[in-house]
C-alpha cells in the first residue's frame, strides 16, 4: 500500500509539474511577420475616469470606433481612412458620449504612443511606440483600452464587436483530464 501510494504521489507531482510547464508563457511569433502588412496602427482609448459609469463608456466608444477600420487592406489605407475620416470618427464617439449621457467631450491625437509588451492571436508586440489613434474621452484620467487596429488583430465577438480579454477564461486541460480520469 506504501508503494502505490509513494507512485500515486509521484503521478501527481509530475502531472502539477506538467500543468505549470504548459502554463507558463510560450515565445510568439515575431514582431517580423506583423510587419510584413507595411505598419502596425493601434487604439488607445483612454476613459475620463475609473467610475463604472466612465468605463462602460469607454467601450461603448471601442465599440463604436474599432468597427470603422475593419475593411482597410493595409497600413496606408487604415492611415489614409483616419486621416480622412478624422471628423466622422470624432462624431462617432461624441455621439457615442451623448446616448450614453456622458457629460464630457472627446479628443483624437494620431502619433506615436508608447505601449506594454501585448500578445494579440499569438504575436508578440514588444514595448515601444506604435504609430496609434488614441481617443481621450474628458479628462483621460481612468483605466485605458488597447488594440491593433490594423493589422486588424482586435479581438471581436462573433457580433464583430471587440471584447476584453478579462471576458475569456483559461483551463487546465492536465487538470481537466485528471478530474474525469481520477477524482
Amino acid at each position: 500500500m506504501r508503494r502505490l501510494r509513494k507512485y500515486w504521489l509521484s503521478g501527481l507531482l509530475i502531472c502539477t509539474l506538467m500543468g505549470y510547464a504548459l502554463a507558463l508563457p510560450h515565445p510568439a511569433p515575431a514582431l517580423a511577420e506583423v510587419r510584413q502588412y507595411g505598419g502596425i496602427l493601434r487604439l488607445h482609448v483612454l476613459a475620463n475616469s475609473d467610475s463604472p459609469m466612465d468605463q462602460t463608456v469607454k467601450l461603448a466608444v471601442r465599440d463604436a470606433v474599432a468597427p470603422l477600420f475593419e475593411k482597410a487592406g493595409s497600413y496606408a489605407d487604415a492611415r489614409a481612412f483616419l486621416l480622412a475620416h478624422g471628423g466622422e470618427i470624432l462624431s462617432v464617439c461624441e455621439e457615442t458620449l451623448c446616448e450614453h449621457g456622458a457629460v464630457y467631450g472627446a479628443q483624437l491625437q494620431l502619433g506615436l504612443t508608447r505601449f506594454p509588451n501585448r500578445v494579440y492571436r499569438d504575436i508578440l508586440f514588444p514595448a515601444g511606440e506604435y504609430d496609434a489613434l488614441c481617443i481621450v474621452l474628458g479628462s483621460g484620467a481612468g483605466e485605458n483600452w488597447w488594440c491593433v487596429l490594423f493589422p486588424p488583430l482586435c479581438i471581436v465577438t462573433r457580433d464583430g464587436a471587440p471584447i476584453d480579454l478579462d471576458d475569456i477564461t483559461f483551463e487546465s486541460s492536465i487538470w481537466n483530464w485528471i478530474k474525469r480520469s481520477i477524482l
